[in-house]
Protein backbone atom coordinates (compact mmCIF):
# COMPACT_ATOMS: atom_id res chain seq x y z
CA UNK A 1 0.00 0.00 0.00
CA UNK A 2 1.47 3.69 -1.18
CA UNK A 3 1.17 6.25 1.52
CA UNK A 4 1.74 10.21 1.98
CA UNK A 5 1.81 12.93 4.27
CA UNK A 6 -1.48 15.14 4.59
CA UNK A 7 -0.70 18.16 3.22
CA UNK A 8 1.16 20.48 6.08
CA UNK A 9 -0.40 18.23 9.00
CA UNK A 10 2.25 15.45 8.99
CA UNK A 11 -0.13 13.13 9.32
CA UNK A 12 0.67 10.11 7.20
CA UNK A 13 -2.59 7.66 5.70
CA UNK A 14 -2.64 4.93 3.44
CA UNK A 15 -3.55 6.32 -0.35
CA UNK A 16 -6.55 4.00 -0.17
CA UNK A 17 -9.18 5.31 3.07
CA UNK A 18 -11.87 3.18 4.28
CA UNK A 19 -15.26 4.96 4.50
CA UNK A 20 -17.20 3.31 7.09
CA UNK A 21 -20.63 5.18 6.08
CA UNK A 22 -21.39 1.67 4.05
CA UNK A 23 -21.00 -0.88 6.99
CA UNK A 24 -23.24 1.48 9.51
CA UNK A 25 -27.32 1.62 9.75
CA UNK A 26 -27.84 4.01 7.14
CA UNK A 27 -26.33 1.45 4.42
CA UNK A 28 -25.32 -2.26 5.28
CA UNK A 29 -26.31 -2.22 8.75
CA UNK A 30 -23.77 -5.05 9.33
CA UNK A 31 -23.48 -6.58 12.46
CA UNK A 32 -20.97 -5.18 15.27
CA UNK A 33 -18.57 -8.49 14.70
CA UNK A 34 -19.44 -8.33 11.13
CA UNK A 35 -17.73 -4.66 10.68
CA UNK A 36 -15.15 -5.09 13.08
CA UNK A 37 -14.03 -8.23 11.18
CA UNK A 38 -13.93 -6.18 7.83
CA UNK A 39 -12.38 -3.17 9.21
CA UNK A 40 -9.06 -5.25 10.76
CA UNK A 41 -9.20 -7.22 7.17
CA UNK A 42 -8.50 -3.56 5.39
CA UNK A 43 -5.88 -3.14 8.55
CA UNK A 44 -4.18 -6.06 7.68
CA UNK A 45 -4.58 -5.15 3.81
CA UNK A 46 -2.65 -1.90 4.76
CA UNK A 47 -5.47 0.84 4.98
CA UNK A 48 -4.60 3.01 8.29
CA UNK A 49 -7.28 5.78 7.73
CA UNK A 50 -11.03 5.24 8.46
CA UNK A 51 -13.48 7.96 7.15
CA UNK A 52 -16.66 8.32 9.72
CA UNK A 53 -19.08 10.74 10.60
CA UNK A 54 -21.43 11.63 13.48
CA UNK A 55 -24.04 10.94 11.28
CA UNK A 56 -22.58 7.35 10.35
CA UNK A 57 -23.25 5.99 13.98
CA UNK A 58 -20.18 3.88 13.06
CA UNK A 59 -18.03 4.32 16.25
CA UNK A 60 -18.79 1.14 17.71
CA UNK A 61 -17.05 -0.53 14.78
CA UNK A 62 -14.03 1.49 15.20
CA UNK A 63 -13.61 1.34 18.84
CA UNK A 64 -13.26 -2.45 18.24
CA UNK A 65 -10.50 -2.16 15.72
CA UNK A 66 -8.61 0.57 17.80
CA UNK A 67 -7.61 -2.41 20.30
CA UNK A 68 -5.33 -4.06 17.40
CA UNK A 69 -4.36 -0.94 15.55
CA UNK A 70 -4.20 1.54 18.40
CA UNK A 71 -2.62 4.80 15.74
CA UNK A 72 -5.30 4.23 13.15
CA UNK A 73 -5.78 7.47 11.58
CA UNK A 74 -9.60 8.56 12.08
CA UNK A 75 -11.27 10.97 10.52
CA UNK A 76 -14.70 12.21 11.28
CA UNK A 77 -17.32 14.98 10.72
CA UNK A 78 -20.25 16.67 12.51
CA UNK A 79 -22.65 19.49 11.49
CA UNK A 80 -21.37 21.49 14.68
CA UNK A 81 -22.30 25.59 13.94
CA UNK A 82 -21.68 26.70 17.50
CA UNK A 83 -19.52 25.93 20.92
CA UNK A 84 -22.20 23.46 22.12
CA UNK A 85 -22.43 21.24 18.93
CA UNK A 86 -19.29 21.41 18.47
CA UNK A 87 -18.66 20.22 21.80
CA UNK A 88 -21.16 17.61 21.90
CA UNK A 89 -19.96 15.98 18.81
CA UNK A 90 -16.50 15.90 19.30
CA UNK A 91 -17.13 14.46 23.04
CA UNK A 92 -19.29 11.88 21.43
CA UNK A 93 -16.77 10.82 19.41
CA UNK A 94 -13.93 10.52 21.88
CA UNK A 95 -16.13 8.62 24.29
CA UNK A 96 -17.23 6.54 21.11
CA UNK A 97 -14.01 5.39 20.24
CA UNK A 98 -12.42 5.30 23.41
CA UNK A 99 -9.92 7.73 22.75
CA UNK A 100 -8.50 10.66 24.38
CA UNK A 101 -8.02 12.14 20.81
CA UNK A 102 -9.78 12.37 17.28
CA UNK A 103 -7.38 12.63 13.68
CA UNK A 104 -9.04 14.52 12.00
CA UNK A 105 -12.28 16.67 12.61
CA UNK A 106 -14.24 18.33 9.66
CA UNK A 107 -17.30 20.31 9.21
CA UNK A 108 -19.78 18.07 7.45
CA UNK A 109 -20.97 19.28 3.61
CA UNK A 110 -19.68 22.52 3.75
CA UNK A 111 -21.54 24.71 0.80
CA UNK A 112 -19.03 27.85 0.81
CA UNK A 113 -17.95 31.36 2.36
CA UNK A 114 -21.19 31.87 3.86
CA UNK A 115 -21.84 28.68 5.47
CA UNK A 116 -18.10 28.74 6.58
CA UNK A 117 -18.69 32.21 8.25
CA UNK A 118 -22.38 30.47 9.47
CA UNK A 119 -20.00 27.92 11.15
CA UNK A 120 -17.22 30.02 12.24
CA UNK A 121 -18.12 29.26 16.17
CA UNK A 122 -17.76 25.89 15.53
CA UNK A 123 -14.70 26.17 13.85
CA UNK A 124 -13.08 28.27 16.59
CA UNK A 125 -13.58 25.48 18.74
CA UNK A 126 -11.92 22.70 16.76
CA UNK A 127 -9.40 25.09 16.27
CA UNK A 128 -8.75 25.46 20.36
CA UNK A 129 -9.35 22.09 21.31
CA UNK A 130 -6.44 21.34 18.13
CA UNK A 131 -4.10 23.32 20.19
CA UNK A 132 -5.04 21.44 23.35
CA UNK A 133 -3.80 18.06 21.17
CA UNK A 134 -8.09 16.27 21.28
CA UNK A 135 -7.97 16.97 17.65
CA UNK A 136 -4.37 17.25 15.00
CA UNK A 137 -5.95 18.81 12.26
CA UNK A 138 -9.61 20.75 11.44
CA UNK A 139 -11.24 20.78 8.03
CA UNK A 140 -14.04 20.39 5.92
CA UNK A 141 -15.70 17.94 4.11
CA UNK A 142 -17.89 19.60 1.16
CA UNK A 143 -19.86 18.62 -2.65
CA UNK A 144 -19.24 22.35 -3.60
CA UNK A 145 -16.20 23.85 -5.54
CA UNK A 146 -17.48 27.34 -3.81
CA UNK A 147 -16.27 25.54 -0.38
CA UNK A 148 -12.74 24.13 -1.56
CA UNK A 149 -12.31 27.55 -3.16
CA UNK A 150 -12.71 28.88 0.15
CA UNK A 151 -11.43 26.95 2.66
CA UNK A 152 -8.42 26.60 0.02
CA UNK A 153 -7.00 30.54 1.35
CA UNK A 154 -8.29 29.83 4.94
CA UNK A 155 -5.11 29.80 7.25
CA UNK A 156 -6.87 27.74 9.53
CA UNK A 157 -8.32 24.87 7.75
CA UNK A 158 -5.80 21.43 7.26
CA UNK A 159 -8.12 19.48 5.31
CA UNK A 160 -10.18 19.29 2.69
CA UNK A 161 -12.66 16.63 1.75
CA UNK A 162 -14.23 17.15 -1.68
CA UNK A 163 -16.12 14.86 -4.30
CA UNK A 164 -14.74 14.21 -7.06
CA UNK A 165 -15.09 11.33 -9.93
CA UNK A 166 -14.60 11.14 -13.41
CA UNK A 167 -18.30 11.85 -14.94
CA UNK A 168 -18.61 14.50 -12.16
CA UNK A 169 -21.76 12.91 -10.55
CA UNK A 170 -22.35 14.85 -7.37
CA UNK A 171 -20.91 18.10 -7.63
CA UNK A 172 -23.57 20.69 -6.79
CA UNK A 173 -22.18 24.11 -8.24
CA UNK A 174 -20.06 23.44 -10.98
CA UNK A 175 -18.51 20.64 -13.24
CA UNK A 176 -15.57 18.42 -12.91
CA UNK A 177 -13.04 20.70 -14.59
CA UNK A 178 -14.58 23.64 -11.96
CA UNK A 179 -13.58 21.25 -8.91
CA UNK A 180 -10.52 19.84 -10.44
CA UNK A 181 -8.88 23.90 -10.59
CA UNK A 182 -10.32 24.21 -7.16
CA UNK A 183 -8.61 20.65 -5.17
CA UNK A 184 -5.15 21.61 -7.28
CA UNK A 185 -5.05 25.09 -5.54
CA UNK A 186 -6.00 23.76 -2.35
CA UNK A 187 -3.60 20.93 -2.59
CA UNK A 188 -0.66 23.76 -3.71
CA UNK A 189 -1.91 25.97 -0.75
CA UNK A 190 -0.52 23.03 1.57
CA UNK A 191 -4.05 21.29 2.19
CA UNK A 192 -4.61 17.87 3.21
CA UNK A 193 -6.35 16.63 0.37
CA UNK A 194 -9.03 13.17 0.06
CA UNK A 195 -11.53 12.44 -1.96
CA UNK A 196 -14.97 11.29 -1.81
CA UNK A 197 -17.00 9.39 -4.06
CA UNK A 198 -14.96 8.24 -6.89
CA UNK A 199 -17.07 5.61 -7.50
CA UNK A 200 -20.15 8.20 -8.13
CA UNK A 201 -21.83 6.68 -4.68
CA UNK A 202 -22.27 3.74 -6.58
CA UNK A 203 -22.98 4.38 -10.08
CA UNK A 204 -19.88 4.17 -11.66
CA UNK A 205 -19.43 0.90 -10.67
CA UNK A 206 -19.99 -1.30 -14.06
CA UNK A 207 -17.36 1.01 -15.48
CA UNK A 208 -14.94 0.51 -12.32
CA UNK A 209 -11.58 1.18 -14.43
CA UNK A 210 -12.12 4.14 -16.13
CA UNK A 211 -13.50 5.71 -12.88
CA UNK A 212 -10.66 4.45 -10.79
CA UNK A 213 -7.55 4.67 -13.24
CA UNK A 214 -9.27 8.77 -13.54
CA UNK A 215 -9.17 9.34 -9.80
CA UNK A 216 -5.76 7.49 -9.29
CA UNK A 217 -3.68 9.54 -12.07
CA UNK A 218 -5.25 12.65 -10.56
CA UNK A 219 -1.74 14.22 -8.92
CA UNK A 220 -3.56 16.55 -6.02
CA UNK A 221 -4.60 14.25 -3.44
CA UNK A 222 -3.00 12.17 -0.13
CA UNK A 223 -6.32 9.38 -0.46
CA UNK A 224 -8.93 7.94 -1.80
CA UNK A 225 -12.02 6.99 0.17
CA UNK A 226 -14.41 4.27 -1.24
CA UNK A 227 -16.83 2.96 1.12
CA UNK A 228 -16.56 -1.34 1.23
CA UNK A 229 -18.79 -3.53 2.77
CA UNK A 230 -17.15 -6.96 1.98
CA UNK A 231 -13.82 -8.49 2.36
CA UNK A 232 -14.03 -9.12 -1.51
CA UNK A 233 -14.73 -5.09 -2.32
CA UNK A 234 -11.59 -4.55 0.11
CA UNK A 235 -9.38 -7.21 -1.91
CA UNK A 236 -9.98 -6.18 -5.27
CA UNK A 237 -9.62 -2.23 -4.03
CA UNK A 238 -6.21 -3.14 -2.68
CA UNK A 239 -5.21 -4.65 -5.50
CA UNK A 240 -6.06 -1.91 -8.36
CA UNK A 241 -4.61 0.33 -5.95
CA UNK A 242 -1.35 -1.53 -6.30
CA UNK A 243 -1.61 -3.31 -9.83
CA UNK A 244 -4.13 -1.46 -11.53
CA UNK A 245 -6.31 -4.74 -11.96
CA UNK A 246 -8.61 -7.09 -10.64
CA UNK A 247 -8.40 -10.55 -10.13
CA UNK A 248 -11.03 -11.84 -13.23
CA UNK A 249 -12.89 -14.17 -10.48
CA UNK A 250 -12.90 -11.26 -8.29
CA UNK A 251 -14.16 -9.11 -10.76
CA UNK A 252 -16.92 -11.01 -11.67
CA UNK A 253 -18.30 -11.89 -8.13
CA UNK A 254 -18.83 -8.00 -7.36
CA UNK A 255 -19.89 -7.06 -10.70
CA UNK A 256 -23.05 -9.12 -9.12
CA UNK A 257 -23.36 -7.38 -6.43
CA UNK A 258 -26.61 -5.22 -7.16
CA UNK A 259 -27.15 -2.14 -4.71
CA UNK A 260 -30.00 0.39 -4.84
CA UNK A 261 -32.25 2.08 -2.81
CA UNK A 262 -35.77 1.38 -1.82
CA UNK A 263 -37.98 2.77 0.47
CA UNK A 264 -40.20 0.50 2.00
CA UNK A 265 -44.08 0.91 1.86
CA UNK A 266 -44.22 1.59 5.26
CA UNK A 267 -43.54 5.50 4.26
CA UNK A 268 -45.55 8.02 5.58
CA UNK A 269 -44.71 10.68 3.27
CA UNK A 270 -43.15 13.63 5.49
CA UNK A 271 -41.09 14.97 3.22
CA UNK A 272 -38.10 15.28 5.18
CA UNK A 273 -36.12 12.76 3.05
CA UNK A 274 -37.08 14.58 -0.15
CA UNK A 275 -35.77 17.99 1.93
CA UNK A 276 -32.37 16.76 2.91
CA UNK A 277 -31.78 15.00 -0.80
CA UNK A 278 -29.31 17.39 -2.45
CA UNK A 279 -29.90 15.57 -5.64
CA UNK A 280 -33.11 15.74 -6.24
CA UNK A 281 -33.32 11.98 -6.30
CA UNK A 282 -36.75 11.47 -4.18
CA UNK A 283 -40.26 13.01 -4.59
CA UNK A 284 -43.51 12.15 -3.11
CA UNK A 285 -45.82 10.50 -5.60
CA UNK A 286 -49.18 10.42 -6.13
CA UNK A 287 -49.97 7.60 -3.52
CA UNK A 288 -48.01 10.50 -1.07
CA UNK A 289 -45.25 8.11 -0.41
CA UNK A 290 -41.94 9.03 -1.08
CA UNK A 291 -39.93 7.58 -4.52
CA UNK A 292 -36.25 7.65 -5.37
CA UNK A 293 -34.86 7.80 -9.36
CA UNK A 294 -32.34 5.70 -9.34
CA UNK A 295 -31.26 7.33 -12.11
CA UNK A 296 -29.84 10.51 -10.16
CA UNK A 297 -29.47 8.46 -6.48
CA UNK A 298 -25.49 8.96 -5.50
CA UNK A 299 -26.82 6.38 -2.81
CA UNK A 300 -24.73 9.04 0.05
CA UNK A 301 -27.45 7.49 2.62
CA UNK A 302 -27.82 10.59 4.21
CA UNK A 303 -31.74 10.55 3.55
CA UNK A 304 -31.58 7.89 5.55
CA UNK A 305 -31.10 9.94 8.72
CA UNK A 306 -34.12 12.18 8.14
CA UNK A 307 -36.77 9.14 8.04
CA UNK A 308 -38.32 8.83 11.31
CA UNK A 309 -39.85 5.70 9.94
CA UNK A 310 -36.67 4.05 9.40
CA UNK A 311 -38.13 3.53 5.45
CA UNK A 312 -35.10 4.30 3.39
CA UNK A 313 -32.15 1.61 2.74
CA UNK A 314 -29.84 1.01 0.51
CA UNK A 315 -29.28 -3.01 -0.23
Amino acid sequence: MEYSVLGNTGIEVSKLCFGALTIGPLQKHLSLSKGIDILEYAIDCGINFIDTADLYDTYSYIKGVLKKKPDLIIATKSYAYNIDTAKKTLDRALKEINRDYVDLFLLHEQEGPYTLKGHREALEYFIKQKQKGKIRAVGISTHHVAAVKAASVMPEIDIIFPILNYRGLGIVDGTRTQMEMAIEEAYKHGKGIYLMKPLGGGHLISDYYNAMNYILDFPYTHSIAIGMQSREEIKANVEFFRNRTIDRELEYTLKNVNRKLIIQDWCQGCCKCVNRCNQGALYIGNDGKAHVDNTICVLCGYCGSECPEMAIKII
